[in-house]
């Protein structure tokens, strides 16, 4: 008879082959083995939490079976790996299939400072010690990947918010100003649907679908993105060159009235299509289209080419000065930027838009590979290490401190989150007050013990945190305008002298 394949699904082979071979190499008489997960630093102090119920509820409460055994046994013997058939027959006949183990972790959504435990797990029945680290790949990799891109998606956020803040009068255009375009750049749909969801925290625009259907199975979310008619290269291109104002004003008016519309505009000469085309020949069509048409470059250096067409633009259309001296375009008309878009370049795109005198209202933006793929698990440096074991009777502690690279030195003990004089910080667990751990208990033995609203993961991402958590982006913005101002003031002194 053929070999039925689980299709990803079974939990005994979403591991690391190795670890097939750990369940012996324990020391006697361990009975309990406690393991965290935590970054242990990165380019930004700060992290967004999120992940680990969509991975609870996709592995975690569908039970093994006794297919899931066998298929499990053939291809491990077929790597030449050891396989503890009797372990796992054992969680099938005594655990009804389930993992026996605790998860305990942040409430997802939570923005706090990196290297502070996010989740802690341990085995609750002592037969089965070796399960806290067999599933460690699955696990880590269902934290660090979401983890990572809701942190760049949340320090855009804050980068967008300062620069409105700043720069504009409309401030709460804020969830709306960053869209993901990342589907087509991502390693895979499973990717798209984990760092889709994640952007949705910070903003609700997506191009990501997969990420929208996610966050509904996974989180419950009540329509939690939107997105707008977009053009691309081959809707504008297929009319020809001669009839490319023919290919905008179509769009414009399939989809007349429709908040916001976007028009890919570099199929050929952007400067002709942002000055002649839209700014003349289109120009009554766009006013009274009952829109805003989204002028959007998709080549170039993204900070050049974006202030130049708002420029352009602007001297199309003309311009408003708002109340905090900055340039603003009508309603009616914006531009957008969806290209070569990363933390690096939206810094360079708010620092020229600032420098020229623009308001940050004059732009929306689409981030794609980096913000779904620019990444990796060293990104922030994840890791899950254990930290603790009940050998005997008796938790002793268990960690790693690597001689030749002190980054790698991993905490000891049981562990807790607290919340003390304003800060996070990890404590052993018998060092924080009754009450005080902000760790929550949200699997245990099969069933989900805490489900958490999307909308919740949207509330907690949104408190009020030190602006040191973003801070060296930020001020890294500042400090470049402030020298190109002064450099234009000496270079107009030495000028007039």
């Amino acid at each position: 008879m053929s070999r039925v394949l689980s299709n990803f699904d079974n939990l005994i082979l979403n591991t690391d082959t190795y670890k097939h071979s750990h369940w012996n190499l324990y020391p006697p008489g361990t009975e309990h083995v406690s393991s965290y997960i935590e970054s242990r630093g990165g380019p930004f102090p700060a992290h967004l939490f999120v992940g680990l119920q969509a991975f609870i509820k996709k592995h975690l409460l569908r039970p093994l079976t006794i297919d899931d055994i066998d298929e499990a046994e053939i291809v491990t013997r077929q790597h030449e790996i050891p396989f503890n058939r009797e372990g796992w027959l054992g969680i099938v006949n005594e655990h009804d299939g389930f993992l026996p183990v605790e998860i305990e972790a942040v409430p997802e959504g939570t923005v706090l400072p990196n290297k502070n435990v996010l989740v802690q797990v341990v085995n609750t029945d002592p037969k089965y010690h070796w399960v806290t680290s067999f599933f460690e790949t699955a696990l880590l990799r269902s934290v660090w990947y979401p983890t990572s891109v809701a942190t760049t998606s949340w320090v855009a956020k804050q980068l967008i918010r300062e620069a409105l803040e700043k720069t504009s009068d409309h401030p709460e255009i804020l969830r709306d100003v960053l869209q993901d375009y990342g589907a087509r750049g991502v390693s895979s749909q499973e990717s798209a649907a984990l760092g889709g969801l994640a952007h949705l925290i910070n903003f609700r625009q997506t191009n990501t679908i997969s990420g929208s259907l996610a966050a509904t199975l996974y989180y419950n979310a009540l329509r939690p993105a939107i997105s707008q008619p977009n053009s691309e290269h081959t809707t504008v291109t297929s009319w020809g060159r001669d009839n490319e104002a023919a290919a905008h004003a179509n769009l414009i008016e399939q989809y007349k009235g429709w908040p916001f519309v976007v028009a890919v505009s570099d199929s050929y000469d952007l400067d002709n299509a942002v000055r002649q085309i839209f700014g003349t020949e289109l120009k009554e069509q766009i006013i009274n289209s009952g829109s805003t048409i989204l002028v959007r470059p998709d080549s170039g250096d993204p900070a050049t080419v974006i202030a130049d067409t708002v420029e352009g633009l602007i001297d199309a259309f003309g311009a408003e000065t708002n109340s905090k001296g900055y340039k603003v375009l009508p309603d009616y008309v914006r531009a957008a930027q969806g290209d070569g878009l990363t933390i690096d370049s939206l810094k360079t795109i708010y620092r020229e838009l600032d420098r020229r005198g623009l308001a940050a209202d004059n732009i929306y933006l689409g981030m794609g590979g980096g913000l779904l793929q620019y990444i990796n698990r060293d990104s922030l440096a994840f890791a899950q290490k254990a930290s603790a074991a009940k050998v005997n009777g008796e938790w002793i502690d268990v960690y790693k401190e690597p001689k030749t690279d002190t980054g790698k030195r991993s905490k000891r003990g049981r562990l807790a989150l607290v919340f003390r004089d304003g800060e996070y910080r990890t404590v052993r667990r018998e060092d924080a007050a009754e009450g005080e751990n902000l760790l929550q208990t949200v699997y245990r033995d099969g069933k989900l013990l805490v489900n958490h609203n999307f909308e919740d993961l949207i509330e907690r991402s949104e408190r009020q945190v030190p602006r040191s958590y973003y801070a060296s982006v930020i001020d890294d913005i500042d400090a470049e305008i402030t020298d190109v101002t002064a450099d234009n003031k000496e270079s107009g002194s030495r000028l007039t002298a």
